[in-house]
């Protein structure tokens, strides 16, 4: 067996080899926090730099679910076709979080391509449990008319709110997420989060869903605040070859390149 081997258990848990031994593995008096990762083929490497970097700055218990379109097909709880305005295979697969998590606590979804630089309990710690969901509520027009393999760009309320979402799962509002709904709903419906009221929304710091070319940060600031949480690698497909590229990490952010290439090594 690899370094690297999948050892995913019976309740889909991805479990690995190369896994970070940290301060993160459950000492059964408390509850592991479920993150849900979109996974696409296409973005493997990306999804391995997400899950390794949360898991190894991670202080409290951690598990980890990829959001498989193959698997969820396989299982019955995933059948629409997909469209042509969809970039990745979680583009709607992502908003089944609640009902992956039977409908109980608290989980977070999170777009496989982002790179995590300081403890997820910090984030865990904003949770207001008034809310049914939080998230860094952008104002985000991009300008590329393109984005991953030449899938069209487009513009709409809320854009990249749905990219990292903590689901207050128990919450009765989002109850109406079942696979029905998932698989028949408009991008519109799910993407603005049109099942729920606006008070619903609670708001996150920016710095847990940094939008690199897009979100800024004051030379000054920097070392306290965009390199010890979280920067998203906007939109860029990510490779063996081409991680370490200034391109891909975002023009301007001191030290993200020898991250990505530590984080990537992966063992």
């Amino acid at each position: 067996m690899s370094a690297g081997a999948d050892l995913r258990s019976a309740n889909g848990v991805e479990v690995k080899n190369s896994d970070p031994i940290s301060k993160n593995s459950s000492n059964g008096n408390v509850k592991p926090f479920k993150v849900f990762i979109g996974y696409d083929p296409r973005e493997d490497l990306a999804y391995e730099v997400c899950r390794y970097s949360l898991l190894k700055r991670s202080s409290i218990p951690v598990e980890i679910y990829p959001i498989k379109q193959s698997e969820l097909r396989e299982k019955g709880v995933y059948w629409r076709d997909r469209g042509k305005l969809e970039s990745t295979e979680f583009s709607f697969s992502r908003f089944l979080t609640p009902y992956l998590s039977n409908y109980e606590g608290w989980a977070m979804f999170v777009d496989c391509d982002f790179l995590y630089l300081d403890d997820i309990k910090k984030l865990v710690g904003l949770i207001d449990d008034k809310y049914a969901v939080m998230c860094v509520q952008h104002d985000y027009a991009p300008k590329e008319t393109t984005k991953m393999d030449g899938a069209v760009q487009t513009v709409y309320p809320r854009k990249n709110w749905s990219s990292m979402v903590l689901y207050n799962c128990g919450h009765s509002k989002n109850k109406v997420l079942t696979p029905e709904i998932v698989n028949k709903e408009t991008g519109a419906f799910l993407h603005r989060f049109q099942w729920l009221n606006d008070d619903e929304i609670g708001e996150i710091p920016f710095v847990w869903n940094f939008l690199v070319g897009h979100n800024k940060v004051v030379e000054a600031i920097r070392a306290r605040s965009l390199r010890r949480y979280i920067i998203r690698l906007e939109g860029r497909g990510l490779s063996s070859g081409r991680i370490v590229s200034l391109e891909i990490c975002g023009e301007g952010v001191g030290g993200v390149p020898e991250i990505c290439w530590e984080e990537g090594r992966l063992g």
